[in-house]
Parts: C-alpha cells; structure tokens; sequence
C-alpha cells in the first residue's frame, strides 16, 4: 500500500503542479486582501477536490453516460485557460480591476477566481481528472481506492499551503516586479493552454 500511496501520490503532484498553480493564483488575486485569498484559496481546494473525488468514483459512467470524451475537456479547459492567458500578457484585468474601482469605491468587488479557473481547471484539469479516473480503475478494491484518494488528499493540502503563502511572496517583490511576473506567467499559461488543446486533438484523430 505504501508503494501504491507512493506512486498515486506522485503523479497526482506532476499533473496538478502545486508550485505551478501558486504564483498564478497570486497574480490573478493582486487586488484581494489576506483574508480574500485565503478564502479563495480553501474554496478553489475543497471544490477541485470535490470534482476530482467524484470523477475518481463515478467518472467514467458519467462520460458515458453523457458521451462525452475526456479529450473534449482537454479541449474546452485549453481554450478557457488561453483566454485568461491572454488577459494577464495584456493587463485586461488590472484594467477591469481599476474600472471596478472607480465605480464602486467604498465596497470594491474582488473578483472570485476559486472556483474558475482555479478549481476547475488548473487543479481539476484534464490531466488530473484522467490521472485520477486511471489510478482508482487500475486498482480495484476498497483499501487500494482510499489509498489513492489519501494521496490525492495530501497533494491538495501541499496546493493549498502553495496558494496560501505565493500571495505574501508575490507582494514582496513590488509593483513592478509582480506585473513582469504576472506577464511572463501569462505567457506559460496561454502554451500550457494551447498544449492542452493540441493534446485533445492529437488524441481524438488518433
């Protein structure tokens, strides 16, 4: 069982990325005071981890039931995610966050970016809803299936430390340094997203 928590436990890490999400998280929740993003942060874990427990049970009938491919969410979570790209290389949001300012001065809207596209899918992504369908399908039995989904819960707990302290980082290395940062982030996401979409696509004409 160790070796299976072992192995479960590592590929959960590779595919959700925790130190890949956090500085991300951190610079689409700039305008967001501590207690906000702490906030945002348990709810984008607690629902990705409640979307990944779900497919881990019943995914694969639920695909089948609604024919549905897991090359398509592939797909649609890629070009959501190229679209978010493209609002932090061009600073949309800051923009969308300075006109929300304006109008609504004494109460500011903090724009919730838990459940998208944290939880869903930078977290629970195509990558891990399939790593995590294959590992519970690969290795029937009771004890084994909770054995995975431990491992999957201790990957979710490093996320969430990895969301909770990239906020505090990001705000010591200034203004300047965080929008060059925020830039260069949205560049990586926008070719994960389209390594997603090119993924989906490979696979379906496979």
């Amino acid at each position: 069982m160790i070796e299976l928590f072992i192995s479960a436990f590592i590929t959960l890490f590779v595919v959700i990325d925790p130190p890949g999400c956090a500085p991300i998280y951190a610079s689409m929740t700039t305008d967001a005071n501590a207690q906000q993003r702490r906030s945002m942060a348990i709810r984008a874990v607690i629902v990705a981890g409640g979307i990944l427990l779900v497919f881990a049970l019943f995914g694969e009938t639920l695909l089948g039931a609604l024919h549905i491919e897991l090359n398509s969410f592939r797909i649609a979570g890629g070009i959501m995610l190229f679209l978010i790209a493209l609002d932090m290389v061009f600073e949309k949001r800051t923009e969308r966050r300075e006109q929300r300012a304006q109008d609504i001065i004494d109460d500011p809207e903090i724009e919730d970016v838990s459940i998208f596209p944290m939880a869903m899918p930078m977290i629970a992504g195509p990558g891990s809803i399939a790593s995590v369908m294959l590992l519970v399908s690969q290795n029937s039995g009771l004890d084994r299936a909770l054995t995975i989904l431990g491992a999957l819960l201790a990957v979710l707990l490093l996320t969430l430390l990895a969301l909770l302290t990239a906020g505090p980082l990001m705000k010591l290395l200034g203004a300047k340094a965080e929008a060059v940062i925020t830039r260069l982030l949205g560049v990586l996401l926008a070719a994960l997203a389209a390594q997603f979409v090119i993924d989906g696509l490979r696979a379906s004409f496979q």
